[in-house]
């Protein structure tokens, strides 16, 4: 799917006004109930929110000589304002994938934050720029030597909440709250929007009648269920 910049924005901004759990239930409406990530994943800043198109990062386990890994650089070059920088391979190694360094250089390229699946350090530093990052760990070990970059824009598997693997694809829309992360399938981004926006006015509304005083059984027969 290819949208102009500021259309992108807007869909990314309109999204930061929604909840991960009405999207959880608007997909499920459509027809695809697994595309909520594992609950491992946490943000490293409580109340933060995650919203972008996924920007997709592959690597492994290798040990390798040098000190550092070019290809990480490369792929982070490519980052565009308002993507995701969506990290997969290895989640249960224990090395850090990135710190506060490329985390800073992200920022200045425009990206919206990242998803981790594995480590992250420099945490302190991390939040006070206000980057937001969902991660699975953190650690002090970093990655050079030991785990290194060997594709980037490529379809990637993250763990499931009710699948064991949950596919991303580049371009793929990610939110990640409070509640969790889940994707949302590029060509679904619109429509599952459009779907989320009208269930939460619809919260909206089924709050403000329980404070002036309807009960459950009342709003739930004039709103139906949610």
């Amino acid at each position: 799917m290819t949208l102009p910049p500021h259309r992108k924005q807007e869909i990314r901004a309109r999204y930061l006004e929604v909840d991960t759990a009405n999207v959880a239930d608007v997909l499920d409406e459509l027809g695809y109930p697994d595309y909520g990530l594992s609950s491992a994943f946490w943000p490293i800043r409580e109340g933060s929110k995650l919203a972008g198109w996924a920007y997709t990062v592959r690597g492994q386990m290798t040990p390798y000589p040098g000190s550092g890994d070019p290809a990480k650089m490369e792929a982070v070059s490519g980052l565009e304002e308002g993507e995701v920088s969506v990290w997969s391979g290895g989640g249960a190694e224990g090395v850090c994938f990135f710190g506060e360094l490329i985390a800073l250089g992200m920022r200045e390229r425009g990206c919206a934050g990242a998803l981790i699946d594995g480590g992250i350090r420099d945490i302190r530093w991390i939040n006070e720029m206000q980057f937001p990052v969902f991660t699975r760990y953190r650690t002090p070990v970093q990655s050079i030597g030991r785990w290194q970059v060997n594709a980037w824009q490529v379809p990637v598997y993250l763990p499931g909440a009710t699948a064991e693997r949950v596919v991303v694809r580049p371009g793929d829309f990610i939110l990640a709250d409070f509640d969790g992360a889940i994707v949302i399938p590029a060509e679904l981004a619109e429509t599952v929007l459009e779907r989320a926006e009208a269930l939460t006015q619809k919260e909206r509304l089924i709050r403000e009648d329980l404070r002036q005083g309807a009960s459950l059984p009342e709003v739930l027969a004039k709103y139906g269920h949610v």
